[in-house]
């Protein structure tokens, strides 16, 4: 649904004014109203003033405010659900039951001025693909839109967003670019991650160099220019059928920012096969170990799992003992151990939550060799190779059909082959490949 002139409902008031409100008449023109000379979408107070009527609102009608989020409103019974959530003006919602939408909707136009916009296909600039066996979330028109923006319709693809052989450094012996171009061209990217985390990890490291970019710098965002040209309607896939258990995965680089050698926490969360949240963050100290940078990560993973925890009350699941997988045997026995040992003292106190949280069952702390953390590809370059599997372990496809019937051997057999020669690299039977396909569903 959308609100007609959502902030001239900045009066909390239970009456619908038709005219003037009081104190606004004209005595010689009792039917006419004022015309507004500053727009009130360009006062500061406004959202504030429409947030508070509408909660206002539903508050009176039955609803609860969401614990976490605030712009969340719920009302349930003991067989049924409906979910509220307001962003500004434009509001979505669903229901278990339908009637419920339909009391909502009617609701909501006893009220306010609304128009209903009907099945969910776009909010935010999200493209939603509501299906039988799932939903698919992209952003294919916006990156279309930024490729002509940028003049990138007609150029050579790449295989990868960012090279692994080059690493971003200051390089002050290079001429400088324009500035506010490289800044426009990394918000667009930004805005993009909202629903591509496999250019997450390189548009963060194109980020730090806005200040002062450079003609390297400028060539690497243009790289991830040609990897969406090449790939522009992947999205995320959130299959009907999937298991409902929380579990996240958590990595750290060690120094990889040449800079300031800050490393770099990676992580993300799934509900069963469904990726739900996703970090890249250079961390906020030097790390003078790679335990501590994987502790590091680990404890930021562990924040936004507890938050998840929260928020997940409100829509009436509790998930505790939530599994965090770490790559890291060190981290795994300094969150296990309660014993404070010299040799980690120098690890911040205000990471040790995770130990807390550990002790109180609200997280598990599981071993994860290096090349099943699909957190990794949120921490550093990779080969094509290592990308692409990397890719499609998040669950990465074309549409929602692809990310359950393209097989990982096809992906892999790709990966193998070599762009110099254009020969094909055998694959043996106790290949990575050929495991894979054993992996593969009955359905595939």
């Amino acid at each position: 649904m959308d609100v007609k002139s959502a902030f001239l409902y900045g009066k909390i008031d239970e009456e619908v004014y038709v005219s003037q409100p009081p104190g606004f008449i004209d005595p010689k023109y009792p039917k006419k109203v004022y015309k507004v000379v500053k727009a009130l979408y360009g006062l500061h107070q406004a959202p504030r003033a429409w947030y508070a009527t509408l909660s206002t609102f539903l508050l009176k009608n039955g609803y609860r405010r969401g614990t976490i989020d605030k712009t969340l409103f719920i009302k349930k019974d003991k067989h049924d659900i409906i979910l509220v959530q307001v962003y500004v003006d434009d509001i979505i919602f669903g229901s278990t039951k339908k009637s419920w939408c339909d009391e909502f909707e009617a609701l909501m136009k006893s009220r306010f001025q609304m128009s209903s916009m009907g099945e969910l296909t776009f909010f935010l600039g999200l493209q939603v693909k509501q299906k039988e066996d799932g939903i698919f979330i992209s952003q294919d028109k916006y990156v279309a839109e930024i490729l002509k923006k940028f003049d990138f319709v007609s150029v050579k693809t790449a295989s990868t967003p960012i090279e692994t052989q080059k690493p971003l450094v200051k390089d002050e012996e290079a001429s400088d670019v324009d500035v506010h171009l490289y800044r426009s061209m990394i918000g667009s990217l930004m805005y993009l991650t909202a629903s591509r985390p496999d250019i997450m990890f390189a548009v963060c490291a194109c980020s730090r160099f806005q200040v002062n970019p450079k003609t390297s710098h400028l060539s690497a965002v243009k790289r991830i220019f040609r990897y969406l040209k090449g790939k522009p309607k992947l999205g995320l896939w959130y299959p009907r059928v999937s298991s409902f258990d929380l579990e996240a995965y958590s990595d750290s680089d060690y120094a990889g920012a040449n800079l300031d050698r800050k490393s770099t926490t990676g992580g993300c969360q799934f509900l069963g096969r469904r990726l739900i949240s996703w970090q890249c963050k250079k961390q906020t100290i030097v790390a003078t170990s790679t335990t501590e940078a994987e502790y590091v990560a680990a404890a930021n993973c562990c924040g936004q799992v507890l938050w998840i925890q929260n928020q997940m009350l409100d829509y009436g699941f509790n998930f505790m003992n939530t599994k965090i997988y770490i790559d890291n045997e060190s981290t795994l026995c300094i969150v296990k151990n309660p014993v404070f040992h010299s040799k980690t003292k120098h690890i911040a106190i205000r990471h040790h939550f995770i130990r807390d949280a550990y002790e109180k069952k609200l997280i598990q702390v599981l071993k994860i060799h290096t090349d099943d953390n699909v957190a990794d590809l949120l921490t550093k370059a990779f080969d094509v190779s290592s990308y692409l599997d990397f890719r499609e372990s998040l669950g990465r496809a074309l549409d929602g059909t692809e990310a359950l019937l393209l097989p990982k051997l096809f992906i892999l057999w790709l990966a193998k082959v070599s762009t110099d020669s254009a020969t094909l690299i055998p694959l043996g039977k106790e290949s990575t490949a050929i495991k894979t396909l054993k992996k593969i569903p009955p359905r595939v």
